[in-house]
């Protein structure tokens, strides 16, 4: 750190407080003894939502919220429930590490915390996402909201790691 009094580059922390999104540290420069405060803050990118056409907009927390709240209205959900849903999609989004999310992540993202939320709110936000063309497909999915997948059949047929078979011979001589 760079002392704004004397330009030397050797300072002392002598305080460091968490104010919430910044820390404050208050500084020393070993050279000339002068006292300043510095304030680091996590910088984070600007998420872009990359829309089904191809377009891009900014991504809009407000949105989300908006979105998850139509689904769950008149939904008897504890009180926060939908923000503590919007918060968990939002560092979500933020882990993949990318700037740009395509809005399908997002929407997909959206239906699996409502299918554990509620199960009415989840076919609500389904039918608009997912713009069922006719009832067959919405009866569909509330037929594999109802009846969850079942065991893969394929995985039935690999042996566990306990049934490990029996090594070939080698060719060592």
């Amino acid at each position: 750190m760079k002392c704004p009094f004397c330009g030397g580059t050797e300072t002392r922390v002598k305080d460091s407080r968490d104010i919430g999104d910044a820390i404050h540290r208050r500084r020393e420069c070993e050279h000339c003894k002068g006292r300043f405060s510095t304030y680091e803050r996590v910088e984070k990118f600007h998420l872009m939502v990359v829309k089904r056409d191809q377009r891009r907009e900014p991504f809009d927390r407000q949105k989300l919220y908006v979105g998850l709240r139509k689904a769950c209205e008149k939904r008897p959900l504890p009180a926060g429930e939908i923000e503590k849903a919007v918060e968990e999609i939002e560092q979500e989004l933020y882990r993949f590490g990318r700037q740009e999310i395509s809005s399908d992540i997002i929407g997909e993202q959206v239906m699996e915390r409502l299918r554990h939320m509620d199960k009415i709110a989840y076919i609500r936000f389904a039918s608009v996402y997912r713009s069922f063309d006719d009832v067959e497909k919405m009866f569909e999915e509330i037929q594999t909201l109802l009846n969850p997948e079942k065991p893969n059949t394929e995985s039935l047929n690999q042996l566990s790691l306990a049934e490990q078979p029996e090594p070939l011979p080698s060719d060592d001589f």
